[in-house]
């Protein structure tokens, strides 16, 4: 069957679509994706392009991964999504899969990133009441931090840009410590701490990885003090940096993962906050929920989205083609290059210049990234890449950044 156009079919006549109806709150490059395949993808003209982002990280296993597409509509013809108020037959099971994954007793299945990262947030407060007494609870947070973009989140987001215009927010119950600070994380805790919400690597930020020890402190002192160690791997996690999750680095274990993207196989929003029952059950029937959170379709994509992950060795071939992938990137000779940083297939390479040229220059080289933080480019192509397409790749960076 044809793809419907609804007679639109130039990348102008969707970029003028984009403008005439759409609200700018993303500034896209100039490109019309209609098809994905692998770390592939094509535009409305039949331009064919390897992508470097895999929609921040959704895409770890290739676009339209068989096995996952397969589970999708299979789901979709059987039972799509049955309310929360019952129970159906992919639930179960994928919460048990992915308890087991991380190594722990209790799932709460969302949808988005940001509403697992509300969720996680809501279950420290609520913890910190009913185990601790704490009426006024604290949860510290990093400079840089990019957790979503609810109210709450944005609302302790140190990018003003993010907040502008959207307050008045609740500052004082998420302290800000610069990150990989451990004397600031000590001096932070107040009798109120809850928590401490991280990111193993800050995406957003530009690919920021802390000083080494830096996460094993972090677990310390929450044992030590009695607070939650809170991990948004939504990013990092399930294979991107290397290891299964970016905690893995450090033998790192926090109280609860928060986790998203990749989980819905690259074709749909999955999430989770995953602990142990004496944190999640502070839930009790009514305290929370989401019309789709658990659904049938994320249940059973998810399931087969972890099932790829683990039996294709994704987080080993991530190690493996990232140290390859770095490797290619440090030999390339340009002026415009100041550091290149990263663990796995999550590599910034930080420009002294501005970075989006760049992305543009590359998309006409057939090569899409995106910038972060207006100097970094962010590379992160699914984890399925091969030696042969990173040279490719790499011939290709190195072109767009030779010194004129």
């Amino acid at each position: 069957m044809a793809k419907r156009t609804y007679g639109y079919n130039t990348t102008e006549s969707h970029v003028h679509l984009n403008k005439v109806y759409g609200v700018q709150n993303y500034k896209p490059l100039d490109v019309v994706i209609v098809k994905g395949k692998g770390v592939w993808v094509w535009d409305l003209e039949g331009n064919k392009y390897l992508d470097f982002l895999s929609a921040y990280s959704c895409q770890n296993a290739g676009y339209s991964h068989p096995r996952i597409v397969k589970a999708l509509i299979d789901q979709a013809k059987s039972c799509g999504n049955v309310s929360r108020a019952f129970l159906h037959d992919e639930q179960g099971p994928f919460m048990k899969q992915l308890s087991n994954l991380c190594g722990k007793d209790a799932v709460l299945p969302m949808n988005t990133g940001a509403e697992a990262v509300e969720t996680a947030i809501k279950a420290a407060r609520k913890w910190g009441l009913v185990k601790k007494g704490i009426t006024k609870p604290e949860i510290i947070v990093f400079k840089n931090n990019f957790h979503g973009r609810t109210t709450t989140i944005v609302g302790f987001s140190t990018e003003e840009h993010y907040k502008e215009g959207f307050g008045p927010f609740c500052t004082e119950a998420f302290p800000v410590v610069d990150y990989g600070d451990i004397e600031g994380v000590i001096k932070a805790i107040t009798p109120n701490t809850v928590g401490i919400l991280f990111e193993p690597i800050q995406g957003e930020a530009g690919i920021i990885i802390p000083p080494v020890g830096f996460l094993r402190e972090l677990r310390r002192i929450c044992t030590q003090k009695k607070i939650l160690m809170i991990a948004d791997e939504i990013q990092t996690g399930l294979g991107r940096t290397g290891k299964m999750f970016a905690c893995d680095h450090e033998k790192v274990i926090p109280d609860l993962y928060i986790i998203g993207k990749a989980l819905g196989g690259g074709l749909i929003p999955v999430s989770a906050v995953v602990g142990n029952r004496d944190i999640l059950d502070v839930f009790d029937p009514g305290s929370h929920g989401s019309t789709f959170g658990g659904y049938s379709i994320g249940c059973a994509v998810g399931r087969v989205a972890l099932d790829v992950i683990v039996e294709e060795e994704l987080p080993e071939k991530s190690a493996q083609m990232g140290a390859y992938f770095m490797r290619k990137l440090r030999e390339i000779k340009s002026d415009y290059i100041k550091v290149i940083r990263g663990k796995g297939l999550m590599i910034g390479l930080e420009l002294n210049t501005k970075a989006r040229p760049f992305c543009e220059a590359l998309k006409k080289e057939g090569l899409l990234c995106k910038e972060t933080h207006d100097m970094v480019i962010r590379f992160a192509p699914p984890l399925v890449i091969t030696k042969e397409q990173i040279d490719w790749a790499v011939e290709r960076i190195a072109k767009v950044l030779a010194t004129k």
